[in-house]
């Protein structure tokens, strides 16, 4: 990316590695105020908690947003066994703290078998999904309870790669719309311990990969230099 001319009315799909702490719209921001065009878009949210690859589109490329989002999305990870938080991440505080020794990988691994496929999930109260349109996450902050329906996701693959309990470490491969935040809370129902995200970082959607994917801040010089 870094020898080419950008065009960016005419249309460029950037990959971006996010980084921690940072929204998605931070990264959206950061970009339209270095290429001062305000047609800039990403697509598929991270959360800030999140690392990894996000897209961004610029100009007529705007299109292909949809396109994009629908594809299917790659992440790696790590859940916490026998613990519970609000957010299901590190967003909020971690409680119901008890004991995991008595879990085998055989049991981890069973009941990861329930949660691959087509399955129903529902989303974190502490998210940016709209009910009436209304960010839940603005009602939960609150201590608003929201009812929010259980939607169809499709968990293609769900591998451990590392159990260090009460860590356990994954690969998971998805469609558009799942949260891994709620396979945590799942997983943690299913052992009947409870458990939270962790880390989590996203490593591809669709075709594109996050070893094509640059910093940020590289991105805002290579634009700099270009206008310079």
């Amino acid at each position: 990316m870094s020898d080419k001319e950008f065009d960016f009315l005419a249309g460029e799909v950037l990959l971006l590695d996010k980084p921690l702490q940072w929204t998605s719209f931070d990264v959206v921001k950061k970009v339209r105020g270095a290429i001062k065009i305000k047609k800039v878009g990403h697509a598929g949210t991270l959360d800030p908690l999140a690392t990894g690859l996000l897209i961004l589109c610029t100009g007529k490329m705007t299109k292909q947003i949809d396109t994009f989002q629908a594809q299917e999305k790659e992440y790696e990870g790590t859940f916490v066994l026998g613990a519970t938080t609000a957010s299901y991440d590190l967003e909020t505080e971690v409680e119901n703290v008890i004991s995991v020794d008595h879990l085998t990988e055989k049991q981890i691994l069973e009941a990861i078998t329930q949660l691959t496929g087509d399955i129903m999930q529902i989303p974190p109260a502490h998210s940016a999904i709209k009910i009436d349109g209304k960010r839940v996450y603005e009602s939960a902050r609150k201590g608003k309870e929201v009812k929010i329906d259980p939607r169809p996701v499709t968990v293609h693959k769900f591998e451990l790669t590392r159990v260090a309990l009460p860590e356990i470490d994954f690969k998971i491969i998805c469609s558009k719309g799942t949260y891994i935040r709620s396979l945590a809370r799942d997983l943690g129902e299913i052992l009947g311990v409870g458990a939270y995200m962790s880390a989590l970082r996203r490593t591809r959607i669709g075709n594109f990969k996050i070893e094509d994917a640059i910093p940020v801040q590289t991105l805002v010089d290579q634009i700099k230099a270009q206008q310079a």
